[in-house]
């Protein structure tokens, strides 16, 4: 996985402050020739009954612990759906999928007969907003109306909804040895149900963590939710992690067991298993074990262990759970110090799926979602897991080896309906699409960019609510648009979501023109994931969206153009950091606000604008604050050989950049010393034979040098005072990546550590200009 995302999003490119639309020429007609699998053909299914919503009314989570614990049983139960779905869904794959129901891989456990009656939540008695103890309920902040004024569920209240009405639906879908194989919606809750009596078994105690290691799968899935229906807290782990990452995890929370995918991930925690006094079992659930030992279990003899564990046990086990108590630990990526485990809780991801779930025009039970970005992320966690749980979606699984192509093939085969994308994926789906239009005939890029003109022209206009079609939009659709979305799987998908990082208007603008508006999504680990959302009907470019029903944004100490640091509030905001006090009531105001640590701007329409980070803002020896992404992302813009680009100038005398170059990364996904095609077709421009980076640096390659100087000067034209203009800048040898410690596992710019790592040429720049003056 770690190999994978790096190619995959190496280089992470932030949001773009120059407002030109820079749409390049070079995409070709595709031929619309793809490998798919059927579309599935499904009725609408009827959805589950809602729960009744007469609940207390809690006005801006003013309520006491006792009016919460005092809503009664019966008026929170869930209510079993009295119509039953007139026909199943056509599984949506080929033969060989529907084939695969009946033969499953994973062994069936026993039916369990589901009921949805009488499961009641009530609410643990509570009286403050957060807690950083794994076992201590939180008061949720509830409002007398609206839909913040719903009823908290637990996550298997939800499930259970699900599986009530579209039980016999593909839930989990995976390739193995090349074949599809399904588990439907009731097949996956059985066998999470398995998994929590085997939890048991192995002793996981109430509130400790179960560790989850490993690439995307079915067992991730049901591992997690598994451990939540047996009482723990579920925690996913990067899979990037060195040996001793995983062990602060695993020593955080507690873990009693710890699931990992295969040899390599087991490797590392076998390294630091003397250093985990909680640990009772390992599971593994790819591959054989290479060695025995008691406390090493496959994934089959994982699954079998529990099956003398009463249903009874379970129930109780399960009957206990309460919405407003933790049940799952998303870890930070620990880009500014040792990572901290944010406590999740049951109405933090069911309310917040539901809500977002509210916003797109979804048809209940016949979504079809890929699973590829990071599970340990809560982005990917939110989207494929608990969004996808509350409209019965399928979930298609990428293939680990996603890294060298898979990706965009199983996209093909699936062809998701929504797709979710981190701004390095796009940017990687752009540089192909220019690939192959840089090859193609002359009257056929021609007719490639009198498309695109029409394109961007008709989404700038769709976005404003114009909704002018200009003349010969149809045929541009019909030549160029359709298949370029065929091609890339994804012309049955109806919301393309970016998210998880900022992005560049140029790369927006590129798939505007494409007719694939990119949605932008924004929130935080904080906030359960997302808490403002773009959708087709609703957006604006460059923006991040409006805030989700139910929740409120307030921007504090704003600057005289609104500027200021985004705060959040709703039933998405997090119960603490787990044994984390201290760094909790940094996080949260004595009022419960989350303090995001961003800076933003809200526009006449609501909608809102990220325009820096506070930890990011430079401040120089002048005192002038710099909001470095904006100048960043303006130099990357000008100069296309650039792949990332850091500013600095912090308490020092004048601005200067780290710089590195467009190379090809290997197989781990770490860079090369080669340069990428992108990056040669710049030398070649510029009549450069270099096909290294070190050439180019040994050299100095004037070409090249002047090139990036040109464009440093264009940037400086624009700047607002000279404070603002970078006055040196240096080439680095390798690019940054997560596996040189540069990026953190979401791909996030690790200012400090790029500092340390590069002191000396730093210092060189600054040095020089010491002596001069």
């Amino acid at each position: 996985m770690h190999g994978f995302l790096q190619h995959l999003l190496s280089g992470k490119r932030k949001m773009s402050g120059q407002e030109d639309s820079r749409v390049s020429n070079d995409v070709a007609v595709m031929d619309g020739n793809t490998e798919s699998i059927p579309s599935q053909k499904a009725q609408t299914l009827p959805e589950s009954t809602n729960l009744k919503t007469h609940s207390t009314p809690i006005a801006n989570g003013e309520a006491t612990a006792a009016e919460l614990s005092a809503t009664s049983a019966s008026a929170i139960q869930e209510t079993r759906p009295s119509s039953k779905p007139e026909a199943a869904t056509e599984a949506p794959s080929s033969h060989e999928l529907e084939e695969a129901v009946e033969g499953l891989s994973l062994e069936e456990p026993k039916a369990v007969p589901l009921s949805s009656a009488n499961v009641a939540t009530t609410l643990a008695p509570a009286d403050r907003l957060w807690s950083t103890s794994r076992d201590e309920a939180v008061r949720l902040r509830m409002e007398g109306s609206g839909k913040a004024s719903e009823t908290p569920m637990t996550i298997h209240q939800m499930f259970l909804q699900t599986v009530d009405s579209s039980g016999d639906i593909p839930a989990l879908v995976s390739k193995k040895e090349g074949q599809w194989e399904t588990l439907t919606w009731r097949q996956y809750y059985e066998h999470c149900r398995a998994a929590a009596k085997s939890f048991l078994k192995l002793g996981l105690e109430r509130y400790h963590g179960v560790g989850i290691l490993g690439f995307n799968s079915p067992e991730w899935f049901i591992s997690d939710v598994g451990c939540i229906l047996a009482g723990g807290l579920a925690a996913g782990i990067y899979t990037t992690n060195s040996p001793e990452a995983c062990q602060y995890v695993a020593a955080n929370c507690e873990a009693n067991i710890l699931v990992v995918e295969n040899q390599k991930q087991l490797d590392k925690i076998l390294q630091v298993k003397d250093q985990l006094p909680h640990l009772k079992a390992i599971v593994q659930y790819k591959g054989e074990l290479q060695q025995k030992a008691p406390f090493l279990y496959t994934w089959a003899e994982f699954m079998k262990l529990g099956e003398d564990v009463p249903n009874e046990q379970l129930d109780a086990v399960i009957s206990s759970l309460r919405a407003n108590e933790c049940c799952t630990l998303i870890y930070t990526s620990g880009t500014t110090g040792k990572p901290k485990g944010v406590m999740l809780s049951h109405d933090n991801l069911t309310w917040t799926a539901h809500t977002a779930a509210s916003l797109v025009d979804y048809t209940f039970a016949s979504e079809a979602v890929i699973s590829y970005l990071p599970l340990s992320h809560v982005a990917a966690q939110m989207f494929d897991m608990w969004i996808a749980m509350t409209f019965a979606a399928t979930i298609y699984f990428a293939e680990p080896d996603a890294l060298k192509g898979s990706l965009a093939t199983t996209m093909r085969e699936v062809r998701p309906t929504y797709f979710l994308g981190v701004p390095r994926v796009w940017e990687k789906i752009q540089e192909k699409i220019r690939a192959i239009g840089a090859k193609a005939s002359p009257m056929r890029k021609r007719v490639a960019d009198w498309a695109k003109s029409i394109g961007l022209q008709y989404n700038y206009s769709a976005m404003n609510g114009e909704n002018l079609v200009p003349w010969g939009f149809m045929l541009a659709n019909n030549l160029v648009f359709k298949k370029v979305r065929a091609a890339l799987g994804l012309d049955r998908c109806k919301i393309c979501f970016t998210g998880a990082a900022p992005i560049t208007k140029e790369t927006l603008d590129y798939f505007m023109s494409l007719n694939m508006p990119l949605m932008e999504l924004y929130g935080m680990s904080e906030s359960s994931g997302p808490h403002t959302v773009s959708v087709n009907s609703s957006y604006q470019m460059s923006s991040c969206g409006k805030v989700m029903p139910g929740c409120k944004t307030k921007l504090e100490n704003p600057d005289k153009e609104g500027n200021g640091e985004i705060c959040f509030w709703g039933r998405n905001v997090f119960m603490g950091y787990l044994n984390m006090p201290d760094k909790t009531t940094e996080a949260l105001d004595q009022d419960g606000w989350l303090h995001s640590g961003d800076l933003g701007r809200n526009d006449q329409q609501e909608f809102l604008y990220i325009t820096g980070r506070i930890k990011e803002l430079i401040i120089t020896a002048g005192g002038e604050n710099i909001p470095p992404v904006p100048i960043e992302d303006a130099l990357k813009a000008e100069v296309p050989i650039i792949s990332n680009s850091m500013l600095l100038g912090d308490k020092l005398k004048f601005l200067s950049m780290l710089l590195t170059l467009k190379c090809v990364v290997d197989d781990n996904g770490d860079p090369t010393d080669e340069l990428s095609p992108e990056a040669l077709d710049f030398c070649q421009q510029h009549g450069v034979t270099a096909t290294k980076v070190s050439e180019i640096i040994a050299n100095k390659e004037p070409a090249i040098y002047n090139a990036i100087q040109e464009g440093v000067e264009r940037v400086n034209a624009k700047a607002t005072s000279n404070a603002q203009k970078v006055q040196k800048w240096v080439i680095v040898e390798r690019d940054f990546s997560v596996g040189g410690g540069e990026l953190g596992p979401t791909m996030k710019l690790r200012r400090p550590i790029v500092v340390k790592m590069y002191q000396e040429k730093i210092n060189e720049m600054y040095g020089v200009a010491t002596d001069k003056q």
